[in-house]
């Protein structure tokens, strides 16, 4: 792909269009299609390749040429008519990934995983119980082995679990082309070294909500903040602030450090001598200073794949809050997630304001 790019920006001298180079980005897959095909039948079996200047290619999308969103709806109809009766012939149906055209039979693609996106499209239109991806690697590791000396390799990881890796800069499989798993669907990573669809890989669980979902936590919560002269640097009272938590049996919503403080956001059944036992660290550590103690708090969550990748999202969010003069005493983004905490009292005005500001996003989504 980066070849051609490459080199069709060379022969034109930089003055290509972006459908123009999705037509040549195209070429490809579709004569890589054509030959997979043409090596099935020459082997026995029956086969053909599909093609987008066919009426019968079901990847229909917008026109945004080079990140081409799929129209869902509209793939999905088109599959279960064109694709799955060929399947049902007995034909092995060779699909070109990567590749869509719009409604007036313009060519797209669907950009960086667009091959992956399409496979995952394929499964969820015909049911199918699982996607096998055949990479270069043997599975997902439990590090980046250019990094990492001797990484084993993981039998399952659930989509909540990839998803943070992948927000790491650990690169699988392309965060975009979840949004199109069904939670029914296993998807399998094997070796193309391999040299079988069965061998062992790395089972791929569970889904992740395609549109942005914001809730919020069953329990009120409270802040403990810890203040003192290079506190961040105090690793002896963190350790001692995180054995207290843990006696404590409370889960930790969230932390923040800064050079001068230290932040704990916790639900609000906090044990009896809790803070207590904290303020006696306070006492005894000659760098914290005092503590402050700020409560009923709501913790909301905002969750869709991708979420910290979109522009514009915390702004939209924060500025929607202070509009309405809600303030937010913490904001963390992680592994697709914005969380954040606002006055209990307006928890529920909060949540309508956020659903608002990010309507265009999930509008976006029920679209594709």
């Amino acid at each position: 792909t980066d070849f051609l790019i490459e080199t069709a920006m060379q022969a034109c001298k930089g003055n290509l269009s972006e459908e123009m180079l999705d037509d040549i980005l195209a070429m490809g897959e579709r004569t890589s299609a054509r030959i997979f095909s043409a090596g099935l039948k020459a082997r026995g079996q029956k086969s053909l390749y599909l093609d987008p200047a066919g009426s019968n290619w079901p990847i229909l999308t917008d026109d945004k040429f080079n990140d081409a969103k799929p129209i869902l709806p509209v793939c999905e109809e088109m599959i279960r008519r064109n694709v799955e009766p060929l399947l049902e012939n007995g034909l092995v149906v060779v699909f070109p990934g990567f590749i869509g055209k719009t409604r007036n039979g313009r060519i797209t693609t669907i950009g960086r995983g667009g091959s992956d996106i399409t496979a995952l499209i394929l499964a969820r239109a015909l049911h199918a119980d699982q996607v096998i991806l055949v990479t270069d690697v043997e599975g997902i590791m439990t590090a980046d082995p250019k990094i990492i000396k001797n990484p084993k390799k993981l039998d399952e990881i659930t989509i909540d679990t990839l998803i943070g890796l992948a927000d790491s800069g650990t690169k699988f499989i392309h965060k975009k082309a979840l949004r199109y798993k069904s939670p029914h669907i296993d998807i399998k990573v094997i070796s193309n070294s391999s040299g079988d669809l069965d061998s062992e890989g790395t089972i791929i669980r569970g889904s992740f909500p395609s549109m942005i979902i914001v809730d919020s936590h069953p329990k009120p919560a409270f802040t403990v903040t810890i203040v003192g002269e290079k506190a961040s640097e105090s690793f002896e009272t963190l350790t001692r602030v995180l054995e207290e938590i843990k006696k404590a049996e409370l889960p930790l919503l969230g932390m923040s450090i800064n050079h001068n403080s230290l932040i704990l956001y916790l639900p609000m059944n906090e044990p009896d001598g809790l803070l207590e036992a904290l303020h006696s660290i306070v006492l005894v550590d000659e760098r914290a200073v005092a503590l402050a103690v700020r409560k009923n708090l709501a913790f909301i969550r905002v969750r869709g794949v991708g979420l910290e990748e979109t522009p514009g999202v915390i702004s939209r969010i924060t500025n929607a809050l202070n509009s309405a003069g809600i303030n937010i005493y913490g904001i963390f983004t992680i592994t697709s997630s914005v969380e954040l905490f606002v006055d209990l009292e307006n928890r529920e005005k909060a949540i309508r304001l956020i659903k608002e500001a990010l309507e265009t996003n999930n509008k976006n989504d029920n679209e594709r």
